[in-house]
């Protein structure tokens, strides 16, 4: 006789959903290193390549938060967790966008408030992707 293991199931979505974040983190870490860089230094460049860092982030955030609202259709009223991991790209979201904003002005502008918002965003979409993750690990949606 032979012996059968249930294995979680992986859904699809939920590894296109990782994989955006999973490339939104690396960006948003390049516009704080780079606001951090232009901090110690005012070498306008590092400002001009963390707003493209910045609005390339935005795009792979996007696209995650659209994923995100179709998991939170999809769960139904189980959906919690789901429901959690939408906000929490949401909140990211906003906040990236007045980032990229707040990018857009002169670069001596940008300071102190580009790292401040840089910071919380790489730190909220950081918590996203570890809860997308654990989604893929469990074989349940984010």
């Amino acid at each position: 006789m032979a012996a059968t293991m249930d294995r979680p199931r992986v859904i699809a979505s939920g590894r296109w959903h990782a994989f955006l974040l999973a490339a939104a983190v690396p960006l948003f870490l390049g516009a704080l290193l780079g606001d951090w860089a232009y901090w110690t230094t005012y070498e306008i460049q590092w400002s001009n390549f963390a707003s493209w860092l910045v609005a390339g982030g935005m795009v792979f955030l996007g696209i995650a938060l659209v994923c995100a609202l179709i998991d939170v259709f999809r769960a139904g009223r189980r959906g919690g967790r789901a429901l959690v991991h939408f906000v929490l790209l949401l909140v990211a979201f906003v906040l990236g966008f007045i980032n990229a904003l707040v990018h857009a002005r002169d670069a001596w502008a940008v300071m102190p408030g580009g790292i401040v918002l840089s910071v919380v965003v790489l730190l909220l979409v950081a918590v996203a992707t570890a809860m997308a993750f654990a989604g893929l690990r469990t074989g349940e949606r984010p």
